[in-house]
């Protein structure tokens, strides 16, 4: 089949040919008994599928309407493990599996990808799949700074490609429904936003050199990717690789924030943009200020630090406060307000923050109708862009002003220079 033929088109054809033979084809293969034919299946392989990417993956695994058929990953054992999960799921042997993610994105049968490697990986492998024609749902961070959100979402964009970031909190209830209060103008006119975080830090020195292993088991420099070189130690790839320099961005502001962050650039209305004025007080208190007054106010999600979050409401909190009122949302099914009545008559859902079963479900439900995802590459953009800008500030230990619509700081060398960085060879773009 030549590779510009539509393949479900091709699938259609095939199954109206062959319904003379009933006997040949089962339910299955015709969209009865509740399953979903071919034809309206969706197509997805895995690019290093490892603790949260299995979270994720259980997530797609439940739709009727996709078929897992393939990982890829540096990591021999990591890639058994996934084949073995779908293939257990599906009752078959037929998952292929990859040590390079060129082996999926090169296969014309597969429609989407789900990028779960590190930090170093994310942006370089979403933009390689929007140029294999692929649909992308991305973990977080999606990049490792300014210029791979830039980067991420000209190639989204340019490629015409689906693209969802796995900031999974805009699609739980009790979230959505605190940025809609703020967005509907419940809260009265919006006067301050608060992000949950993690206290910023250096990185940490580099793990002990160990030999790198046969690349047949864990291939080193694949696993690296476009990082910068440095010597193999086996604790990196069983997760140790946060707070290293290279493999982790932007000293631990991301991690967190690029969650509480992006919904608080949701709630302020603020998605096509960053706050203008970015200042560290502490390594968990930072202050930004947008162009429309609204502030933003970054601090630490729990333990001794700035400010009390309501008790109760979990991990990743967000607050929105009005000039009429305020509302606050966490992790563990958490929401308050200051007027109980914003929260009467609304569903009570049991879904927690963590769960991405409904941001899959919007991420598959866009591949079919090509609209945008509920945070697609643009609200990464910016929501990211406001993540690293902020920690940029707090690195250089002083306030900065950043233009939003040139990306850049304003007559700051220093902090211009701490936007970007070089891939290392062969894996640039």
């Amino acid at each position: 089949m030549n590779s510009e033929t539509n393949r479900r088109k091709f699938l259609s054809s095939t199954a109206v040919v062959s319904i003379g033979f009933p006997a040949l084809i089962p339910a299955s293969a015709l969209g009865r008994n509740g399953s979903v034919a071919p034809s309206n299946r969706i197509v997805v392989g895995g690019i290093g599928v490892g603790r949260r990417g299995q979270k994720v993956l259980d997530s797609f695994l439940q739709q009727r309407d996709t078929q897992f058929v393939a990982v890829a990953d540096p990591q021999k054992a990591r890639r058994e493990l996934i084949k073995s999960e779908a293939d257990k799921h599906y009752g078959n042997r037929d998952c292929a599996i990859y040590d390079d993610m060129s082996g999926v994105l090169e296969r014309d049968d597969i429609d989407a990808v789900l990028v779960t490697t590190g930090d170093r990986w994310h942006a370089t492998a979403s933009i390689y799949a929007a140029r294999a024609g692929k649909d992308i749902y991305c973990e977080k961070p999606c990049a490792m700074n300014i210029q791979e959100c830039q980067e991420l979402d000209d190639n989204i964009k340019k490629h015409g490609r689906v693209f969802q970031a796995g900031t999974q909190r805009r699609s739980v209830p009790n979230f959505r429904l605190a940025a809609d209060l703020a967005l509907k103008g419940k809260l009265g006119q919006v006067k301050e936003v608060h992000a949950g975080i993690l206290q910023l830090q250096d990185y940490l020195d580099p793990l002990p050199a160990q030999n790198e292993p046969d690349p047949a088991i864990i291939d080193w420099d694949k696993w690296l990717g476009p990082a910068p070189k440095i010597p193999f130690n086996e604790a990196y790839c069983r997760g140790r690789w946060r707070n290293h320099k290279g493999l982790y961005s932007a000293w631990r502001l991301p991690e967190w924030g690029s969650h509480t962050i992006d919904l608080c650039q949701w709630a302020a209305d603020a998605d096509g943009t960053t706050p203008i004025e970015f200042e560290a007080a502490s390594n968990s208190l930072l202050h930004a200020k947008y162009a429309n007054g609204i502030k933003l106010v970054m601090r630490l999600s729990s333990g001794k630090g700035v400010g009390k979050w309501i008790k109760g409401l979990g991990t990743c909190p967000v607050r929105f406060v009005g000039d009429e009122g305020w509302v606050e949302a966490g992790d563990h099914l958490g929401l308050s307000a200051s007027h109980p009545e914003l929260l009467k008559g609304e569903p009570k859902s049991q879904m927690r923050g963590t769960d991405p079963l409904l941001h899959v479900r919007n991420f598959l439900d866009c591949v079919k109708s090509r609209e945008q995802p509920v945070c697609n590459s643009t609200a990464v953009r910016y929501g990211h862009m406001a993540c690293f800008a902020a920690a940029i500030s707090w690195k250089l230990g002083r306030r900065v002003t950043f233009d939003p619509k040139k990306e850049s700081f304003v007559n700051d060398a220093e902090a211009n220079a701490l936007r970007g960085y070089q891939r290392r060879a062969p894996f640039t773009i």
